[in-house]
């Protein structure tokens, strides 16, 4: 098929050639026609030298503006191509993920940029993140169907990275049927989420193995799980032997699946659902002189754009002072962080300085990242977004 051509300037395919699949706006000549392209085109990539580097989807008015998807020259993107790349994402989520609940793909790191799908059983929870991928939908569709044969398909457009690619914000369905929750299984519990209302595909499966960690920490301890959304790290704790479990977030929406899920695990007398903003129900726990076992602190990015880092990372720092302040002596901390563009030594770095603030000290005993069903490119580092320490408190 005889797709466009695209040029890169000459100097600009180092990242590329070093396996990145990405190429910016300022990477590429941007000429007439290749700003007459519509968003989401496919084109052929041709080096500085002639060389044709592969085929990637366009979008002229992105920053990101070339996404590769072969770098094989003469490779026709169609149905048979998304159904080889889910088929090899899905082996290896049954190899390494027992119940069928788990992120199926996990975009560019699966050869799929801007492609996420989020799997509940028989039912699929799809973000078409760019302008290339939310061009093929039908044909990503058709190739879940044919390798997973779900039984409904979600729509979950309503990214802020659509609005990047010049794309609408939407929630709808696809294929199928769904009632108003949908039930997972993660580390053997069952849980409910809510994949057309709640944030993002309706749960995190990221933070799965940092979940069963912390849990093993709670035995016969007091928890507190802050920005606790559906109760995963809360309920986790509880069921591995949490003699009281307070969970608290700002969604009412959000703590009551978590009290539904509690319900069904049978541990709802050692759980404890409060309504509230993070800080200020820290603060006032602090007045209280409230005392924890373990402290989990899981918040949304608090930085969403390099502009938010400065404020962003005193805002880690002053969770950690205030979560470690409520932190027994001895006990545990556990922080999360989901925003790529904070690194793994800036968020230690300033969850170690809220720690000596609270004056406290203590122990690094886990530095994780997500689960292995959000595997990372290995030339990409966004796709290494989640941070998780876990702190030994004296």
């Amino acid at each position: 098929m005889a797709y466009p051509t695209i040029k890169i300037l000459p100097g600009e395919d180092r990242r590329l050639r070093h396996g990145s699949p990405w190429l910016f706006s300022n990477e590429l000549r941007m000429d007439a026609d290749a700003k007459a392209l519509p968003p989401g085109s496919l084109v052929r990539l041709m080096g500085p030298s002639g060389k044709i580097l592969g085929v990637a989807q366009f979008n002229p008015h992105s920053l990101i503006a070339a996404r590769l998807l072969t770098r094989n020259k003469d490779a026709e993107i169609e149905r048979s191509f998304f159904t080889r790349r889910i088929a090899r994402a899905l082996a290896l989520r049954e190899r390494l993920v027992e119940a069928p609940h788990y992120r199926l793909v996990h975009a560019e790191a699966d050869g799929l940029p801007g492609l996420v799908v989020d799997r509940f059983g028989d039912t699929l929870v799809v973000q078409l993140n760019t302008a290339g991928m939310n061009a093929m939908a039908d044909l990503v569709v058709e190739a879940l169907d044919e390798v997973v044969r779900p039984r409904a398909v979600i729509a979950r457009n309503d990214s802020p990275a659509r609005g990047l690619e010049g794309l609408e914000s939407e929630v709808r369905l696809l294929k199928g049927e769904v009632g108003p929750q949908l039930e997972l299984i993660e580390n053997g519990l069952t849980f409910v989420a809510d994949p057309m209302g709640g944030q993002k595909t309706g749960w995190f499966y990221d933070q799965r193995p940092n979940r069963l960690f912390a849990a093993q920490l709670a035995k016969g301890e007091a928890v507190l799980d802050v920005y606790s959304y559906c109760g995963g790290f809360a309920l986790t704790a509880a069921a591995h032997g949490a003699r009281a479990v307070t969970a608290v977030d700002s969604s009412a929406a959000a703590l009551e699946l978590a009290a539904e899920s509690s319900a069904r695990q049978g541990g709802a007398e050692r759980c404890r659902f409060e309504r509230a903003e993070a800080f200020a129900f820290l603060d006032r726990a602090a007045q209280d002189k409230r005392r924890f076992g373990v402290v989990i602190a899981d918040p949304p990015a608090f930085v969403k754009s390099r502009k938010d880092l400065g404020a962003g990372l005193k805002g880690y720092r002053k969770l950690a002072r205030m979560g470690a302040a409520l932190v027994s002596e001895p006990g545990f901390l556990c922080l999360g962080c989901c925003s790529h563009h904070v690194s793994l030594e800036q968020f230690a770095a300033e969850t170690w300085a809220g720690i000596r603030e609270a004056g406290r000290g203590g122990r690094l005993i886990r530095t994780a990242g997500a689960g292995p069903d959000h595997p990372v490119h290995p030339a990409l580092p966004e796709t290494a977004y989640l941070k998780f320490l876990a702190y030994a408190l004296d």
